[in-house]
């Protein structure tokens, strides 16, 4: 594919967070590029399930049907809705709205790059990036060196990005402590694993839910080598020493190792260079929270770039994204250092989880596991104090469609409720960044999705729409 030499902005990292970024770009009409290491695809087995936010902008920008959702008629009643550190008993909350989407993360990842081709992204994969000065972009495709110029660019490269190491971005927190292993299996009949997770006395074993998904967890400190290829007999050795069966693999289809390194970027943005998903968050990746959080990242971070490039941004817009996503990732890496302390195969540790077992009886203490889980339990900080303020907006009918709906156009919408229209005649010096809609409610939504102010008349609203949309 030909590039050109100069773009707004340039993605590095073709991964779910950065074809995602990059159509969130392109659909406000930014100049975007993605630049990608790999030839093709990875097909390692990595996360199996999209969480329910991510779920709910996908759905704001048409693409849930992509996903095919499996039938869940066949659970029963009272099925838990997520686990922690193993133990399935998170049963729900109020602000859990919407079903994760359930497709392995190669599939999300194929489907993302046919959208971002579709919208005339250009995506160049083998290319490697080499040099990052001011706004100059240097990398090597086919043997060839690549100049590149932008006036922002965004690591979206992975937890061992090479953006973050070129630009300089600190990457504090905790070393790794434990092996981790997850594969796709043949494994010989009879086969003695049981379905489900399960802690013994030397860590951690999962078999499922597909027929040849295992997963391990040894407290025998990180791998020497996470880089080489797992192979046929390390992974029988791992479950063999987790189970204490003598279960054979006839078969590796795949198969990768992880830790609970778990570190963050001490900032999100170094002048114009940011960092998104894996490349300023790493965690171990217990409850799969790895993609919902890069697509937050993704989706909150499009929009005020595209802000500020078009010029009509808030001074420090760019800066909220940092302020508003970093407390999010901070949280996400406490609860999987917590998961990791709770799967200790140690006396103290079962005696810790028996407690924490006749805890999560509890309602309350269930529902707020289970919003921290799914990412539902940080709304952003708003200057309005209406109950979804802070929050991605509950879909709705509006006229003869649904608010998600009206939310597949680029930039902000106003729901406007008073009787002679009066929110709709605050915004309308907005008119070029705000659309506007009769809606049963007063509400002003970011191009995110994110609610940043309601009320039952118009006070507060100019403020809102100066504080998100700029100068009128």
């Amino acid at each position: 594919m030909l590039l050109k030499d100069s773009y707004d902005v340039i993605v590095v990292g073709a991964g779910p967070v950065g074809l995602f970024l990059a159509t969130e770009l392109q659909r406000f009409g930014v100049g975007v590029a993605v630049l990608e290491r790999l030839e093709a695809p990875s097909q390692q087995i990595k996360a199996g399930s999209v969480g329910s936010p991510s779920a709910e902008i996908f759905d704001q920008r048409g693409l849930l049907d992509r996903f095919p959702q499996p039938d869940l008629s066949i659970f029963p009643k009272g099925m838990p809705v997520g686990h922690f550190s193993g133990l399935w008993l998170l049963r729900g909350a109020p602000e859990l709205r919407t079903l994760p989407v359930f497709a392995q993360q190669a599939v999300v990842e194929a489907e993302l790059e046919t959208y971002a081709r579709t919208l005339g992204v250009p995506v160049l994969r083998g290319c490697t990036v080499t040099g990052l000065d001011g706004e100059r972009v240097t990398a090597e495709h086919e043997g060839a060196a690549v100049e590149l110029t932008a006036r922002f660019v965004v690591g979206c490269d992975g937890g061992r990005s090479t953006v973050r190491r070129l630009a300089g971005f600190a990457f504090e927190g905790t070393p790794a402590t434990i092996t981790g292993r997850q594969a796709l299996v043949d494994i010989a009949e009879p086969n003695p694993l049981a379905k489900g997770w399960h802690r013994t006395g030397t860590g951690m074993v999962v078999f499922g839910p597909g027929p040849q998904r295992v997963l391990t967890v040894e407290f025998d400190g990180p791998p020497a080598d996470r880089d080489a290829p797992l192979s046929r007999e390390e992974i029988e050795g791992s479950l063999r020493r987790t189970s204490g069966t003598e279960v054979v693999v006839d078969r590796l289809v795949t198969g990768t190792r992880w830790t609970d390194n778990t570190r963050q970027a001490t900032r999100y943005r170094l002048g114009n260079v940011l960092l998104a998903g894996d490349a300023a968050h790493v965690h171990p990746p217990f409850g799969g929270q790895g993609l919902n959080l890069g697509f937050q990242d993704a989706v909150n971070l499009g929009w005020k770039l595209a802000a500020t490039i078009a010029g009509w941004a808030p001074e420090g817009l760019l800066d909220t994204y940092h302020e508003e996503r970093a407390p999010v990732a901070a949280a996400a890496l406490a609860n999987t250092r917590a998961q990791v302390a709770l799967m200790r195969p140690d006396p103290q540790t079962s005696a810790l989880r028996e407690v924490f077992t006749d805890l999560l009886a509890y309602d309350e203490p269930n529902a707020h596991l289970t919003r921290l889980m799914s990412g539902v339990d940080r709304p952003y900080p708003m200057d309005s104090d209406h109950p979804e303020a802070g929050r991605i907006v509950a879909d709705r009918p509006v006229g003869d469609a649904r608010l998600w709906e009206l939310l597949r156009r680029p930039g902000g919408l106003l729901l406007d409720a008073t009787p002679d229209g009066d929110a709709a005649k605050v915004a309308a010096p907005w008119a070029g960044r705000v659309a506007v809609a009769e809606g049963p409610q007063n509400l002003l939504i970011r191009p995110d999705g994110v609610v940043a102010w309601g009320g039952a008349g118009t006070d507060g609203l100019e403020r809102a729409l100066t504080t998100w949309f700029g100068p009128h």
